[in-house]
């Protein structure tokens, strides 16, 4: 009898499988494609190792601020996907190692749901019937494609974020709909190549749910850069390599190699058998409580399927969530210190309450904001860049209730901020903290010293 099964290895279902595992569960996992999901094959780690290698490239290209001078720098593509290539390898098979570690055992292929007996969960895969005593749903997400006129007739010209990693040419020109977290990252590493890049998003501003301050400035950077953005643009059809799209009441084209589609995910709740549990739904996913439980019991979920916060670091703790109650350590998801990440160059990074959302929320709050040279490291390694640090505190109690940076490395700064508003952490105790000097990181410090 196995203690916990689980569909599905990406963050959420490795992570939780690990967990389980180091807990002396008997664990299945049940993966039809690589472990690691959509995060570690197509996502998060080959799109970072992407960037990198245009950040190298870019910083080479301009080592001049900083006294180094390089000639004839060039890049090679074929070379940056061949490196992104072996990382995803590399890490894929540093997960089997881990679930060897823990003796999960792994199984590679289609699992579907059969239903539910006096037994357990009945699973079937490989033509092996699995029985369960509790079931974990970590199906993921996919790439959402709208119904745009057009679009499935251009054939291998529309990417999605899965078709463009594969890609063995740079293209010189790319549209990219939508200008979100993904469409943002694409465009930052094909506009640091010398790819045309042309952003078409719908709202007012890109990077819709990160601090729009940062958004409108980010925006600004890479418009300098050579990107053409089209907000308040809504695409009405695709002919081949052209997009039609209307603004203010009028019609636009936008032309080039590649479109990449890249308007939000949806949750994958469907091929793999759920409908014979009846598991609730809720806005497209699966509806859970604060335990991660469905409405029925034995049978959670974690990750995209959810359909709530769709981010690799939120399904690896739900997932971790749902192993803790399992062994009898009592653990509830909280969503209120979940960052955000940007990796374009330079970085965004956010946790807790914007403006935007404090001020829809009738919370009361105060606002600092410092550029990040204020930081003596910052403007040591971010020559001609000013970036932002942003904190919102609460007006009653002084509580920290939101922190914003734009600027390098901003990703690796924004832990500090996440655990001080999950420690309900106020402005006079962080006054009380000491920073090592010289940091970036002390920008966080300086700009709580504004209130």
């Amino acid at each position: 009898m196995i203690d916990l099964a689980i569909i599905g290895g990406g963050p959420a279902g490795y992570v939780a499988a690990e967990r389980a595992g180091a807990k002396g569960l008997f664990v299945t996992l049940f993966e039809k494609k690589e472990l690691g999901g959509v995060c570690l094959n197509e996502g998060c780690i080959p799109t970072k190792t992407l960037l990198y290698s245009a950040k190298t490239y870019d910083n080479a290209l301009h080592g001049d601020k900083y006294g180094i001078t390089t000639e004839n720098v060039t890049f090679d593509f074929e070379k940056i996907m061949s490196r992104k290539n072996k990382v995803v390898r590399k890490l894929v098979a540093g997960v089997g190692t881990k679930m060897k570690i823990h003796h999960v055992d792994v199984v590679k292929g289609e699992a579907i749901i059969t239903g539910r007996s006096a037994q357990g969960i009945e699973i079937d895969s490989n033509g092996i019937r699995f029985i369960a005593k509790n079931l974990l749903i970590c199906t993921g997400s996919e790439a959402f494609i709208p119904p745009i006129p057009g679009l499935k007739e251009s054939g291998d010209i529309i990417l999605t974020n899965r078709e463009i990693l594969s890609l063995n040419e740079q293209p010189k020109s790319l549209v990219i709909i939508g200008g979100g977290v993904i469409g943002m990252e694409f465009a930052s590493f094909f506009n640091s190549l010398g790819t045309k890049v042309t952003v078409i998003e719908m709202l007012p501003e890109i990077l819709t749910g990160m601090d729009t301050e940062m958004s409108a400035m980010i925006r600004d950077v890479y418009t300098k850069k050579g990107i053409e953005f089209n907000l308040s643009s809504k695409v009405t059809g695709v002919n081949g390599n052209e997009v039609t799209y209307e603004k203010e009441g009028q019609s636009f084209t936008a032309s080039g190699d590649k479109i990449l589609v890249s308007v939000g995910r949806r949750p994958v709740t469907q091929g793999f058998g759920l409908e014979n549990l009846g598991v609730e739904l809720f806005k497209g996913g699966i509806k859970v409580d604060e335990k991660m439980r469905t409405n029925i019991p034995n049978v959670f979920a974690a990750g995209d399927v959810t359909g709530f916060s769709l981010l690799a670091h939120t399904a690896s703790r739900e997932g971790e969530v749902v192993v803790n109650n399992l062994t009898g350590q009592k653990d509830l998801m909280r969503y209120h210190a979940i960052p955000g990440v940007v990796y374009t160059n330079p970085e965004i990074a956010g946790v807790g309450l914007t403006e935007e959302t404090a001020k829809a929320n009738n919370i009361p709050f105060k606002v600092a904001k410092l550029p990040m040279t204020y930081a003596g490291r910052f403007m040591v390694e971010n020559e001609g860049f000013n970036g932002l640090c942003k904190v919102l505190i609460g007006e009653k109690y002084g509580e920290i209730l939101g922190v914003h940076m734009l600027g390098n490395p901003s990703s690796e700064m924004i832990y500090g901020a996440c655990m001080a508003i999950e420690s309900e952490l106020t402005l006079q105790e962080m006054k009380e903290i000491v920073f090592p000097h010289p940091t970036v990181s002390e920008i966080f410090k300086e700009t709580i010293f504004e209130f």
